[in-house]
């Protein structure tokens, strides 16, 4: 979705790549179904073009992946570790998805390193056309009878370089694509209660909920208490993207998100 200049470079040096062209305003999860409709092969992996992934991952996941029963994932870890609004900015939309999680059966799956079964996915082709983020399909996946699987041992690396203007205004336009989802079939009297809860609860919520689970994880405690200044505002603008998705809907958030 980024113009024809930078679908020639990506053909040029990674020839071996199938580049699929989109309009500048498509969002991610139609993005993603419409890879998804293309591949061929018997497994499918997402990642992000902001992911790294060590050697040997695509064979490790093939391998978790066993018969296709399942659908697996595995943690994400901070690989833009420059500037303090990075971690930051990591430390708050990925405190959930830090190494190690509980090994196995899951509730949920990280969105960007993850692994299903091609057979699977081409049932939940009604799931992919609502173009909503991975934890629709996921739980839809999940309420079918297909179990979500955590392995630790593969583990993705987000880059993702951010200037605190960028990250403040990325967390409001996701919050709000997701609160805006959610709100379908809500009525009015529960939207406006859902987005006062946002814009007063959330925020403290999250950045209470991001220390304990940086510390519980027992690393980059040094890294979140420099983060702490910066995780107030962040917070607060996720939790105006919220109120904002639940009041007026998602409006064109969804196709600004990066």
């Amino acid at each position: 979705r980024l113009g024809e200049h930078v679908r020639h470079f990506v053909r040029l040096e990674h020839p071996g790549v199938a580049v699929i062209a989109m309009p500048p305003d498509a969002t991610i999860p139609a993005m993603r179904a419409r890879a998804i409709r293309a591949a061929t092969a018997p497994a499918i992996a997402v990642i992000e073009d902001h992911v790294i992934v060590a050697p040997g991952w695509a064979r490790a996941m093939l391998d978790a992946l066993g018969d296709g029963s399942r659908v697996v994932g595995g943690p994400v870890d901070n690989a833009a570790t420059d500037t303090q609004v990075d971690w930051a900015a990591f430390l708050c939309e990925y405190s959930s998805t830090l190494p190690p999680l509980p090994e196995g059966k899951a509730d949920w799956l990280p969105g960007n390193n993850v692994i299903y079964p091609t057979t699977l996915l081409r049932k939940f082709d009604a799931v992919l056309d609502e173009g909503k983020w991975e934890n629709r399909l996921h739980d839809a996946i999940r309420d079918g009878g297909t179990p979500l699987m955590m392995h630790n041992a593969n583990v993705a690396g987000h880059k993702m370089h951010y200037s605190f203007g960028l990250y403040m205004s990325q967390r409001y336009l996701y919050s709000r694509s997701y609160a805006g989802a959610k709100r379908d079939g809500m009525g009015a009297g529960k939207r406006i209660v859902m987005g006062f809860a946002s814009l007063g609860a959330l925020p403290p919520l999250m950045f209470l909920r991001t220390i304990q689970r940086i510390r519980a994880k027992g690393h980059y405690r040094n890294e979140l208490r420099r983060s702490l200044p910066l995780l107030v505002p962040f917070c607060l603008s996720w939790g105006a993207g919220e109120a904002m998705g639940y009041w007026f809907g998602p409006g064109r958030s969804l196709s600004r998100v990066r």
